[in-house]
């Protein structure tokens, strides 16, 4: 519970609807959430404020001196990251406001302490409750990379605190490769075996973490039992990076890896007895919807950790997809055989609605509890049986929205030049009557997707059975002011065959909205002289090239983007190569660099303390300058104290409204091109 002095841990009997106070106000949530369940619950882990820690150092000041960084010739290329530390002073307050102490709080009894207090950015305990897994970071910070990447130290200790095996003291680790399945060496991703009483689990890389070698295993999976004095064993070798594992029994467990390259995932079944070999079950393109798996059906074991639910009868795992179509998405249950990993479905949603699995209530997998709606029914919880009769309703929460039920939605296809399928979701106002009110204004809110393959870019599936409706800094609101959206139309691109998809990032980005366009205006829902693009983020980007290098639009809403890619030079969204590596590229496919091409007037929209990676604010505050400098039409609106998404409802209710009046401005009431062109303007 947050109160003024600060977080206190309060624990509710769910007999007895009664809640209780566990602790004072000394929980420290800095590094995630502050505390976690002991495995047999009767008590919990808190990381706590350490007694006497005093005020705060203050910030400002005179400095103690110059602030210097040095490099010796190493290669230590680095990706943007946000919110860094910048001098001592920072360091000082990171300290003091991340330290922790952790404590084991009993439900009933006086908490005891463990160990010493430190920056504990993790710590779980082992399914026994005999060992805890405790990672830290310690000095030198630095100014480059964020505190995950610090020197860490792993050690598996007793409850007491104390060191029984340090697993890895891994140095600042500010030199890893930039591409996206490079890693640091060393011990990483070390967790509990879940149906073990205490066994600990990591990987390690065996190309040193650089995706350039070329090796036949770049991961090595290993466990090791306790009391952890023995050397470790080899669960499995894979290919690609490791990922995860999805725990079984002793005899099963399911280990997935993935590589980014090629967008490769691939699921690996593995015998924990007999650890050192696995059998491949899954290999895919983990951006095909059409042929997604799903996920095993976890459920909590004795000591509460999730493992595979299998079936009665021991042979076959529950699977739960999101059976992802053409025709719709209609999640479905299925039986997966342990022996050979075939699969056939047990039970699958049906249209109208988009039904859900939340859990199972039996082991038999008869009984299922799920999340059910509809394009008119908002989200509900029901209780079915496989078997078959009318599910029974158990919640009943109201359109939170009444007001936008009578908004129309349909998907809508079409092909780019290149043959590649596309889609949105086309979404009317309530009461428009196509006839009647003919082409409305429209708006086009889009984001890019990178992908290898043409045929999975081209996926199309229809999401008519989900219940729409707007929150937080939607666009969806402005279906309330008359407009028609072309919500999420497909802007693919693809790299195939090994070529690198930002290379023709631009011809593809306008290719992809010519077709958009063209689709909405052959529908008769829009006219070409009232339509507007925006985004968020890489959206944004994505709107201010549409702006420079196309005429299809008439304004454009940019929020909290990145404009200039010479400021994200060792790479940027799914790019892997650095700016000297790919100079053309990042040119071509900044903004910045073609401002003088941007005739539409263009809002700006960013938080002020922007924590994504690579769109720090200045992106905005100097490519409004250079707006600007060049006669451009342009606004730029800064919100105080929020960071890459707005939460604040002044600020929420502020970007509504700066959106609204925008549109309302440069499309609605905004006379046709032609007209202008005739009285001098465009």
């Amino acid at each position: 519970m947050d109160r003024p002095t600060g977080l206190e841990l309060w624990v509710a009997d769910a007999a007895t609807a009664k809640a209780r106070r566990l602790t004072a106000a000394v929980v420290n949530a800095t590094f995630g959430s502050g505390y976690d369940w002991l495995p047999d619950s009767s008590g919990l882990m808190v990381r706590m404020v350490p007694a006497g820690r005093g005020t705060a150092p203050a910030a400002g000041g005179v400095p103690s001196g110059p602030l210097v960084q040095e490099n010796a010739g190493r290669t230590a290329p680095v990706r943007t990251y946000q919110d860094l530390l910048r001098n001592q002073t920072d360091e000082a307050l990171f300290a003091h406001h991340f330290t922790s102490q952790l404590a084991l709080v009993p439900l009933a009894g006086a908490a005891r302490m463990v160990g010493a207090p430190g920056l504990l950015i993790g710590a779980s305990a082992s399914p026994d409750g005999r060992y805890l897994l405790q990672t830290r970071i310690k000095r030198p910070f630095s100014y480059v990379v964020p505190a995950a990447l610090f020197p860490t130290e792993i050690n598996v200790t007793d409850m007491s605190g104390g060191v029984v095996r340090k697993l890895a003291d891994l140095p600042l680790r500010d030199d890893i490769p930039t591409q996206f399945d490079a890693v640091a060496p060393g011990p990483r991703s070390a967790q509990w075996r879940a149906d073990k009483p205490s066994t600990l689990v990591w990987a390690e890389a065996q190309d040193g973490g650089d995706i350039r070698r070329d090796v036949p295993i770049r991961d090595r999976v290993l466990m090791l039992d306790a009391p952890f004095t023995g050397a470790p064993r080899t669960l499995v070798d894979v290919k690609d990076r490791f990922t995860g594992i999805a725990w079984g029994r002793d005899d099963y467990a399911v280990v997935r890896s993935q590589w980014w390259n090629t967008r490769r995932e691939t699921r690996i079944a593995v015998n924990p007895s007999q650890p050192g070999q696995g059998r491949v079950i899954v290999e895919r393109n983990f951006q095909d919807r059409y042929n997604d798996p799903g996920e095993p059906v976890m459920r909590p074991n004795a000591q509460g950790r999730p493992v595979m639910h299998f079936t009665a009868d021991g042979r076959g795992v529950f699977m739960s997809a999101p059976g992802a179509s053409r025709e719709g998405e209609f999640p479905f249950l299925a039986r997966m055989d342990v022996a050979s990993g075939q699969t056939e479905r047990l039970w699958q949603a049906k249209a109208p609605y988009y039904e859900s699995l939340v859990a199972l209530l039996d082991d038999n997998g008869e009984r299922l509890l799920t999340r059910r709606e509809s394009r008119l029914d908002p989200p509900n919880l029901f209780l079915r049986t496989r078997s078959g009769g009318e599910p029974i309703q158990i919640t009943r929460f109201p359109d939170p929205a009444p007001q936008l039920a009578g908004v129309t939605q349909r998907l809508v296809t079409y092909k780019r030049a290149d043959g590649v399928d596309l889609s949105g979701t086309l979404y009317l106002p309530a009461g428009y009557d196509e006839k009647r009110d003919g082409p409305l204004p429209l708006l086009l809110w889009a984001y890019p997707t990178e992908f290898t393959d043409p045929a999975v870019a081209g996926q199309v599936v229809d999401t008519q059975n989900r219940f729409t409706r707007p929150g937080g800094i939607s666009h969806l609101f402005l279906l309330t002011q008359g407009y028609a959206i072309l919500d999420d139309p497909k802007m693919p691109i693809i790299g195939a065959n090994g070529a690198e998809a930002n290379d023709t990032y631009v011809q593809q980005l306008v290719s992809s909205a010519q077709a958009a366009v063209d689709a909405v205006v052959a529908m008769g829902v829009a006219d070409r002289d009232r339509i507007a693009v925006g985004g968020h983020s890489y959206g944004a980007f994505m709107t201010a090239n549409l702006l420079a290098h196309s005429d299809l639009f008439r304004t454009g809403i940019a929020r909290s983007g990145a404009y200039n890619r010479t400021l994200t030079p060792f790479g940027f969204q799914a790019e892997q190569r650095t700016y000297w590596e790919a100079v053309d590229t990042y040119t071509q496919m900044s903004p910045f660099t073609h401002v003088r091409k941007i005739k539409e007037p263009i809002l700006l929209i960013h938080g002020e303390a922007d924590d994504n990676s690579g769109t720090f604010p200045v992106q905005s505050e100097r490519f409004y300058a250079a707006l600007k400098g060049q006669g451009a039409n342009v606004r730029y609106v800064v919100l105080p104290l929020e960071a890459h998404g707005y939460r604040g409802r002044e600020s929420v209710m502020h970007t509504l409204w700066e959106m609204t009046r925008w549109l309302d401005q440069h499309v609605k009431r905004a006379p046709a091109r032609a007209a202008a062109a005739s009285a001098g303007g465009e």
